[in-house]
């Protein structure tokens, strides 16, 4: 089966320094692929090429066997819901109105979009009826992160993007989305590609684990392979389940 994303021999620099080098990786239909790494190792880059933000210096970037070059990039975007840290709701758009964006622009008739909403909101935990007409000033950080996903979700798409969308949120919240991530994943067939440089929470989410090092792949393993891993760079994140104070 063709994949649904595909870096082909991927390549980007910018002002001379190289970020991402000679990257080739899949993503197969309704599998979550957790790109890890540190700081500047390439993985928002890789992300970010996949809705067309940005263009690879070299080589082929392919989303549902067509490269993004090709593909006209506001459609391309539309067909990808999007998840990025802090969420960016529009402030002066209510709940209901910040997650009926796309369906909006995609023509969906009103009723349907409210039952769209009001759907999801559910599903996320925040009640239509207590949540529908909040703004985002109104919300805590982690409700403003669950309507960043419901809007992400509302036109149906099949692949999702998620840019370290719990980074921000404090440890019982991030492991709160966490679970609710999962148990929605039991429920749909989305292809997600996630971004993060938390191996705990790689190791929660993931079908794989694409850890990049430098702007290179360095591995490609489910969890429980990539556990067991003799890669360097692997160990080193691993290391770091390990290191906890002592009590």
């Amino acid at each position: 089966m063709e994949p649904v994303i595909a870096f082909r021999d991927v390549s980007y620099g910018i002002r001379g320094k190289e970020v991402l080098r000679h990257l080739d990786l899949e993503v197969a239909a309704g599998e979550t692929l957790v790109l890890l790494g540190r700081s500047g190792s390439g993985k928002t880059t890789a992300l970010r090429m996949v809705n067309a933000l940005l263009t690879p210096t070299s080589g082929e970037v392919f989303v549902e066997g067509k490269p993004t070059r090709e593909w006209d990039p506001i459609l391309l975007r539309r067909r990808i819901g999007y998840v990025i840290q802090e969420s960016g709701l529009f402030p002066h758009f209510t709940v209901a109105r910040n997650v009926a964006v796309v369906p909006e622009l995609e023509g969906w008739e009103r009723g349907r979009i409210t039952v769209r909403v009001d759907e999801l909101l559910s599903r996320l935990g925040l009640p239509p009826e207590e949540f529908r007409s909040r703004y985002p000033r109104e919300l805590s950080g982690g409700q403003r992160q669950r309507v960043g996903v419901a809007r992400a979700l509302a036109a149906e798409p099949s692949l999702l993007l998620m840019d370290e969308p719990f980074g921000a949120l404090d440890p019982v919240t991030r492991r709160d989305l966490q679970r609710q991530f999962m148990t929605l994943r039991k429920t749909w067939t989305k292809t997600s590609l996630f971004v993060t440089h938390d191996v705990r929470e790689a190791l929660a989410l993931a079908s794989r684990i694409a850890l990049l090092h430098e702007g290179r792949l360095a591995i490609v393993a489910p969890p429980r392979d990539f556990l067991a891993a003799k890669n360097d760079e692997a160990r080193a994140f691993l290391a770091a389940l390990d290191d906890l104070p002592e009590t």
